[in-house]
């Protein structure tokens, strides 16, 4: 059984009712079957938070996916299948990753729009982040004109929507994939799409904030040369 992942549709959720549907004791690992729990991808670490029953509080030390299924792995004695349990993210966390990953897709955005820089690699942390892209050329003054850019972007208030498409739909899009390498098996059948209306359109299977403003003030505070035309930028954002 699949679990209905609440993530992909909502990110703004960060309690709801649950049941165990299985338990892996050597993985010590619960599978619930609906999760808001986020396992982990594109760059975007895991949700943490806890798992409440009638009688027991359980923390989630990491959630992951592992073949159709997503693994919650738990802190000491695991609960019973079938018991009925509430979810609670650790929605500070969880906020200042949305925050960052929105200005990771910002970012992205304005370097294909104004230079056709592809993104050919990236990570993130709570309210930083860096990205690699294919850049020939830089400097302090084009790092200062990529800053101003992503932060009048963000003041811009554009909303972000998302959308689940069939595949042949989705890749109908001009520039949904905007990673060097496609990393979308062929056997994913459904794409999940984030887009800042009027600026961005890409797949991505992360969560985002509903509106640029709530990323705030983003600061690229360094960049460094990782070859020939593949240049690296470190952001932050204010908390």
């Amino acid at each position: 059984m699949s679990s209905q992942l609440i993530f992909q549709e909502d990110s703004y959720v960060r309690e709801f009712d649950c049941k165990i549907i299985s338990v892996n004791e050597e993985e010590n690992a619960v599978v619930l079957d609906k999760t808001a729990f986020y396992p982990g991808g594109g760059g975007q670490p895991c949700d943490l938070g806890v798992l409440e029953t009638a009688s027991n509080t359980y923390t989630i030390t990491k959630v992951k996916k592992k073949g159709d299924h997503i693994y919650h792995y738990i802190d000491g004695k695991l609960p019973e299948v079938n018991e009925a349990c509430t979810g609670k993210i650790d929605w500070e966390r969880r906020y200042k990753l949305m925050r960052t990953h929105t200005a990771m897709h910002i970012l992205s955005a304005v370097a294909w729009r104004d230079y056709k820089a592809q993104v050919t690699g990236g990570d993130m942390e709570l309210l930083k982040g860096r990205m690699d892209l294919e850049f020939e050329n830089f400097d302090k003054e084009l790092i200062l004109e990529i800053e101003k850019k992503i932060n009048e972007e963000v003041e811009n208030g554009r909303s972000i929507k998302i959308d689940i498409l069939e595949r042949e739909e989705a890749f109908k899009i001009p520039d949904l994939i905007r990673t060097k390498i496609n990393l979308l098996p062929e056997g994913i059948r459904e794409i999940r799409t984030v887009e800042i209306e009027g600026l961005d359109y890409q797949a991505d299977g992360g969560t985002h904030v509903k509106n640029t403003t709530e990323v705030g003030k983003v600061k690229v505070v360094n960049y460094k040369s990782k070859g020939k035309i593949n240049k690296r930028l470190y952001i932050e954002l204010e908390d």
